[in-house]
């Protein structure tokens, strides 16, 4: 079979190359671009939030039968793919503009499935608690998991340029799984729990 020169000098890399380097061992990390920085740095903890959502999303395409839901959740895991770079990225070290791929189609696709979702729900007339059925609490886990990404991303935006864009996804990803979660227990035949405030 033949390969293209760069497929093989890709393969040939990945051959030599070592998972762990030992560069970390003293706290610091580098950003793509090899700009080194503390680990506890707010770049990292946006883009290493938004890998453990990525990592949680894969995890609750594997509790979910819908096959519309889990094509959805792969197009978002490839988005956050894109977004997690744009924030491993220091924009005044590359000397050249960054982007995050987050285009207004993409918060508009977001926004399309978070309608056509939320259109086949029962009306809500209390605040949902998470849990039901294991995908259901997965997708809660998701939408918290986001909402912290979200935090992490605007606290890094207050000493650094950030899209706008990716604000407004990261914002809205969060709505999408909180419907997601809420079709998860329609679809399982499962029953919402809903908050208790006379509970003592």
């Amino acid at each position: 079979m033949k390969t293209r020169r760069g497929s093989r000098r890709f393969t040939n890399y990945m051959r030599k190359s070592k998972l762990y380097t030992g560069g970390g061992d003293k706290g610091m990390t580098s950003l793509i671009g090899g700009y080194r920085v503390p680990k506890t740095h707010p770049r990292l903890e946006a883009y290493g939030t938004i890998d453990e959502l990525n990592a949680f999303l894969g995890l609750l395409i594997t509790e979910t039968d819908d096959r519309a839901t889990q094509d959805l959740l792969h197009l978002i895991q490839s988005k956050l793919f894109d977004a997690g770079a744009y924030l491993a990225t220091d924009p005044s070290r590359m000397g050249h503009k960054i982007e995050s791929r987050i285009t207004d189609d993409s918060i508009k696709r977001i926004e399309e499935a978070i309608d056509r979702t939320e259109s086949g729900l029962p009306e809500m007339k209390s605040f949902v608690l998470p849990g039901g059925t294991r995908a259901v609490a997965l997708a809660h886990v998701c939408r918290t998991i986001c909402r912290r990404a979200e935090r992490a991303i605007f606290r890094l935006s207050e000493t650094e340029e950030v899209e706008g864009n990716l604000l407004v996804f990261i914002n809205r990803l969060s709505d999408l799984l909180f419907v997601i979660a809420r079709r998860e227990c329609v679809l399982k035949k499962g029953e919402e729990i809903f908050w208790n405030n006379s509970c003592t």
